[in-house]
């Protein structure tokens, strides 16, 4: 529940806001006579209601009752106990790389805050610092200039944390950079929820907040990558395996 948690924490003026905008619909619809307005007062007020609830619960699958930060669907994929180098990019958002270098504990492991992301901007954030505090080796980038070798890296690994870079050349410019500094089979992989019709009767407007799978296949093809696998890891989010 923890990462549930911090989604309420951040979303919480709008829950709010839509408790109060249903709680005045169904006030409104006892001050009035018209049946048809009384029943779209209520009509619309229970949709907002029901509306939160299916959010709350879809974060709860998607973040702490999912595979998104276990990554057992990387078996067979990926074996991290023969991976030496990696790449760990988050946005400002890390509950990953810990238990990673402690299952790992030969894994190099870079871990890389997107710089000037919109979360850093969430009044929120310093709470979820302090639930998953950052990485101490990490490090800030701009993701359109990797501070990394050519050809120096087996793995990068992406959750939720690429749809940040919000226009589509900068995000070509880093599909282009993780391929420069990729090894020979190495594999960039990349967890993100979808701008498609699930999300949207789920999170409503908040899907905006996502890509869709026509700009994501757009900006990795533009780079010169292909999709090797494109694994469902929820109803909600995507994971996309990608190589040279």
């Amino acid at each position: 529940m923890k990462i549930t948690k911090l989604v309420i924490l951040f979303n919480y003026q709008k829950i709010v806001l839509g408790l109060i905008v249903a709680v005045i619909l169904f006030i409104l619809s006892f001050c009035i006579s018209s049946e048809f307005f009384i029943f779209l007062f209520r009509f619309f007020g229970i949709l907002i209601i029901l509306n939160i609830i299916a959010s709350l619960v879809a974060s709860y699958i998607l973040y702490d009752n999912s595979d998104l930060y276990e990554l057992n669907n990387l078996k067979g994929v990926v074996d991290w106990n023969k991976t030496k180098n990696a790449i760990l990019v988050h946005a400002s958002f890390d509950p990953l790389s810990k238990s990673l270098e402690e299952k790992y504990p030969n894994l190099n492991l870079t871990v890389c805050d997107i710089f000037e992301n919109r979360h850093e901007q969430e009044k929120g954030i310093e709470t979820s610092k302090k639930i998953f505090p950052p990485n101490p080796k990490e490090i800030k980038i701009n993701p359109s200039q990797l501070p990394f070798e050519n050809q120096s890296q087996d793995v990068i690994l992406a959750v939720t944390a690429l749809h940040e870079i919000l226009d589509h050349n900068q995000r070509v410019l880093f599909f282009k950079e993780a391929k420069r500094v990729l090894k020979d089979g190495g594999l960039i992989i990349v967890s993100e929820q979808f701008r498609d019709f699930t999300n949207f009767v789920f999170f409503n407007i908040g899907a905006f907040h996502f890509l869709s799978k026509k700009q994501w296949k757009k900006a990795i093809s533009e780079a010169g990558l292909m999709i090797l696998k494109n694994k469902k890891i929820t109803p909600f989010a995507n994971m996309l395996i990608l190589k040279s």
